[in-house]
């Protein structure tokens, strides 16, 4: 877990439920590395990242994604899809609960295809429209998180990606920061590139990314912003299995409207991915995050911010049929209705096929918060906020071509001010159907 510099927390939207193996994975080989060293300790730890055998690895990872549509090295996966939902407090209200049932037709893209025999470009996304039935005014296009578009391109020993990371969603019950709404949300938008450089001991990599948020709802306009994001890493081999080394970010943030203070972040730390065997890899992360804030804001008065960060995660294979991901942590970053919100959290997922043609995920994330500002008149806010956030989803095969699925969500978020604690829970069925 890297410290947030810029965007507060991606939101998610009815979709995100539970996401399709293709949707978990398909982007194994063209997201932006974070740090070095966790794409180093995927590969073998004797081979370059951009070795024969690293680009095989990775190669053959593409080709075991889905897909219904072939033509020559180009494969695509569509598969619409309609969701139905109850959702038991759409506006998060503490006092005043209002249900509604939910319609979301969409379709998955997956779309993979090498250039040349070294490079490879990727499509992922799902598009659909949420329709609510009694409350039409909250209805919205949906984009899910972790759609993209990417290249891998390699040069000699250089591993360059170019990448642009998008999503258009509304869900404010998966963002822990905010209450009494239905209606945050919008479009976040990531491009750039990495680059990355193997020595075999030696693994750095620059990375520069152009963020906007542009807000779904006027009642949030006042986050727009645009932000310009600076990432390095050095990761040192000290042994097959071990790569540790130095990490540092810095982002620029300028909003349109007066009412968040524009500013500057800057953090440095150190990393270390241990990868124990085949089947386990520990990452471990810590550091000093700093905000240097402009008085841009009409309202609120500009104070510098500093703390420190600190994640350790582990991804664990147990066997064919379970696996799980548990993270833990400290941050600080920027926030939503303040400028900043400093936060420990804890974050589970397991996937059990523990049953034929039956997959079965849980996952769940704590996360307790503080967000606070002072006026520039010397009033003082501050929230202290608890939220759990807790998931169980069956996936079974009806037919050859139709999939069925059953979630359940589960929301609760208690906090130290009146009327900004809420309980949501949110029922879905949905039926993917997949084209030959």
């Amino acid at each position: 877990m890297t410290n947030n510099l810029t965007n507060p927390e991606p939101t998610m939207d009815l979709r995100d439920l539970l996401a399709p193996a293709v949707v978990r994975n398909g982007a194994l080989a063209s997201t932006l590395i974070l740090g070095a060293g966790i794409a180093a300790g995927e590969e073998s730890p004797h081979d370059s990242l951009t070795s024969d055998a690293a680009l095989e690895e990775r190669a053959l990872k593409l080709e075991s994604l889905p897909y219904n549509i072939k033509s020559g090295d180009f494969r695509l996966l569509f598969a619409p899809e309609l969701g139905f939902y109850y959702n038991s407090n759409v506006t998060l209200s503490s006092d005043n609960p209002e249900e509604d049932f939910i319609l979301r037709p969409a379709a998955q893209i997956t779309a993979t295809c090498p250039v040349g025999k070294r490079n490879h470009f990727q499509i992922d996304a799902n598009v659909g429209y949420v329709e609510y039935l009694d409350h039409s005014e909250f209805s919205t296009l949906s984009v899910n998180s972790g759609s993209l578009l990417s290249f891998d391109l390699y040069l000699e020993d250089f591993w360059i990606n170019l990448h642009d990371r998008f999503a258009y969603t509304r869900d404010p019950a998966a963002v822990a920061a905010v209450a009494n709404t239905a209606v945050y949300g919008g479009l976040d938008n990531t491009v750039g590139l990495s680059v990355t450089r193997d020595f075999l001991d030696f693994v750095p990599t620059l990375g520069y990314d152009h963020y906007n948020f542009i807000a779904s709802s006027s009642e949030y306009s006042y986050r727009d912003n645009g932000a310009e994001l600076l990432s390095a890493s050095a990761g040192f081999r000290f042994h097959p299995t071990v790569i540790a080394g130095l990490e540092a970010n810095g982002s620029l943030t300028t909003y349109d409207e007066p009412v968040l203070n524009d500013n500057t972040g800057l953090s440095a730390g150190v990393y270390a991915d241990w990868k124990v065997g085949h089947y386990l890899t520990v990452t471990a992360r810590g550091g000093y995050t700093t905000f240097f804030f402009d008085q841009t804001s009409l309202t609120m008065r500009a104070v510098d911010q500093n703390g420190w960060y600190l994640g350790l995660t582990l991804d664990h294979d147990i066997s064919e049929a379970v696996s799980y991901s548990l993270s833990a942590g400290h941050e600080l970053r920027l926030g939503i209705s303040t400028d900043t919100i400093e936060d420990w959290y804890v974050r589970a997922y397991a996937n059990w096929k523990i049953v034929k043609h039956l997959d079965f995920t849980t996952s769940l994330s704590y996360e307790n918060g503080t967000q606070g500002s002072t006026t520039i008149q010397g009033s003082r806010y501050q929230e202290d906020y608890d939220w759990f956030h807790g998931k169980i989803g069956l996936r079974h095969p009806i037919t050859k071509r139709i999939q069925a699925s059953l979630d359940y969500r589960f929301t609760f978020r208690s906090s130290n001010l009146p009327l900004r604690g809420y309980t949501q829970n949110l029922i879905g069925f949905r039926l993917i159907y997949l084209l030959k």
